[in-house]
């Protein structure tokens, strides 16, 4: 007879478990361990051995330390997670149409994608104009936002803004809040890409200002926000970058609670409360297809990171020890080939994400591969988390996949990975001194080339990509058109009419004044960023004078 593989060797040589093994092996013959992404080893099956020695109270019950099972008692049967779209299209008017739309089908919560001229700093007139709205929305200044947002009620609807440091977006909607009379702690939402260590790692697009500069800025943003809009995150700390650029679900996890760790000690030496920061602190994920891994990583960064705001930041409030997040389906997932294969892994994807507990999801379109989603693809995202939650009954149980003797052990394992990443971080002097030193860098490049080439090599199976072809017209699939040259010549006119009509020395003045807050270390430099927005000074202007001020973005290239 084959002998039984070590990891498989039963507590109870006589038991039903021995009976099984030998079974086992005879079918499938060689080793049955197989390794996930995270490079973690899966057995064949999970038995009550696999959690020798560990109680539930390890585990514990949901809105109760240290929250593997979910941050809130009641979870999705009290409130289900937000259906927060992403959505970038155009020209102010367009991206209204478009919010409007996903309102009306069901989605509970707004974010904006704005243009890639928006994330790279500038203003439309400073970028060749057939770029301009073809990958999200035009928004220049406080004019753009409050035509973006005309008839939305951003005192009852939350809203995030994809919006890197120094927070232009955030600032425009505070000047438009203040026109409609509207208090600013009614407004809710998420700064939503206001991780720079993300962005200086894996998303060299967004990084305007250098890392020195961004970390002054992002502590300054935490502190106007806890005091002035005190229901906005003001920190998003993402995930969602590192785990796309190729890190593992395990690497993913563990940089973004190191990142939170480093932002979270870089505010208390400012002065701040851990208990009035920390609750606001939120975080960012992508949401890969493989399923269990997913899951797993969730419970286990939800357990990380509490033990670390109670244990390591001094955190005594149990507000302060959630671990809230946003998931986003992965796009990297996404195929080009049989593109219509993607709406199951957003599905998957999206199970993952509920199974794992997340607060808020967006839900990939099937053709983000080509485009902008087009209307009926971003229809069809929206309705399969309906489905989800309506017809699939995903809210009825909290953390349904918790007690499984593999998840369970999965998210044991999980957390072991994680706190020997973060402790290497530690090592090397925080995620700062990390990715100054490239070593986030090189981790993400060694796990994205290993996969690739496991999918070269047909170990990894990818659906119509290295298996299960077909011959197909790509010109099958519509794309989203692109925003037509008159529509943004129109765009420009106005925003050469709004940037002459408004008081040039207002602008000036308080630009000025942006200038020497940067230099100055007792001044609130996103106070003076708010202040130039509601003077009139646009996206491009702000971003121009702290560039001038606290440098350029140059992220580390490797090699």
């Amino acid at each position: 007879m084959k002998p039984i593989h070590k990891e498989m060797q039963p507590s109870n040589p006589d038991s039903g478990e021995q009976r099984w093994a030998q079974e086992f092996a005879q079918a499938v013959p060689g080793d049955p361990t197989l390794m996930n992404r995270s490079g973690i080893p899966v057995k064949p099956l999970y038995t009550p051995a696999d959690r020798q020695g560990k109680s539930y109270d390890e585990v514990g019950y949901p809105g109760q330390y240290p929250f593997t099972r979910g941050i809130y008692p009641s979870m999705y049967r009290g409130r289900s997670w937000s259906q927060r779209q992403l959505i970038g299209l155009g020209v102010p008017e367009q991206y209204n149409a478009r919010v409007k739309e996903m309102l009306g089908l069901g989605a509970s919560a707004l974010s904006l994608i704005p243009c890639n001229s928006v994330f790279r700093g500038y203003d439309a007139d400073e970028v060749p104009a057939e770029l301009l709205g073809t990958c999200g929305t035009v928004i220049n200044n406080a004019d753009d936002m409050a035509t973006a947002l005309d008839g939305v009620p951003i005192d009852t609807i939350s809203t995030a803004m994809n919006d890197p440091s120094p927070f232009t977006l955030l600032a425009f909607e505070l000047a438009v809040a203040k026109r409609r009379g509207v208090p600013w702690e009614k407004i809710t939402g998420t700064s939503n890409q206001s991780d720079c260590i993300s962005h200086f790692v894996a998303n060299h697009m967004f990084f305007r200002l250098s890392l020195q500069g961004a970390r002054r800025v992002i502590v300054d943003h935490i502190k106007f926000c806890n005091q002035q809009v005190p229901n906005w995150n003001a920190l998003s700390i993402v995930g969602q970058h590192m785990q796309q650029a190729g890190a593992t679900a395990a690497e993913a996890m563990a940089f973004t609670l190191a990142s939170g760790v480093q932002y979270a000690e870089d505010c208390i030496r400012a002065g701040m409360d851990p208990d009035q920061f920390l609750p606001r602190f939120t975080f960012f994920f992508d949401i890969s297809v493989s399923l269990f891994e997913e899951v797993a990583k969730f419970r286990a960064g939800r357990r990380v990171w509490a033990r670390l705001c109670k244990e390591r930041l001094g955190a005594k409030d149990p507000r302060s020890w959630r671990f809230k997040f946003h998931g986003q389906t992965s796009g990297v997932d996404l195929t080009r080939q049989q593109p219509l294969n993607n709406i199951a892994r957003v599905t998957t994807q999206a199970i993952a994400g509920i199974f794992g507990g997340l607060q808020s999801l967006h839900t990939d379109s099937y053709d983000e591969v080509f485009s902008t989603p087009t209307a009926e693809a971003a229809r069809i995202a929206v309705a399969t988390q309906n489905i989800l939650r309506e017809e699939a009954h995903l809210t009825d149980v909290i953390d349904p996949l918790g007690g499984s003797y593999y998840v369970e052990t999965l998210t044991d394992q999980m957390e072991e990975r994680i706190n020997a990443i973060i402790a290497m971080i530690d090592a090397e002097g925080g995620m700062y001194h990390a990715v100054e030193k490239g070593i986030v860098q090189r981790m993400i490049g060694e796990s994205a080339l290993s996969f690739q080439q496991k999918v070269d090599a047909g170990e990894q199976t990818i659906v119509g990509v290295n298996a299960y072809k077909v011959d197909e017209d790509p010109a099958t699939y519509v794309s989203q058109e692109y925003p037509s040259a008159q529509l943004m010549g129109s765009y420009l006119d106005r925003l050469a009419a709004y940037k002459k009509k408004r008081s040039q020395s207002a602008v000036q003045n308080t630009l000025s004044e942006l200038a020497r807050s940067a230099n100055d270390g007792q001044r609130n430099v996103f106070e003076h960023v708010v202040l130039a927005a509601e003077a009139g000074a646009t996206h491009g202007e702000i971003c121009g004078t702290l560039r001038r001020e606290l440098g350029f973005g140059q992220p580390l290239t490797m090699v």
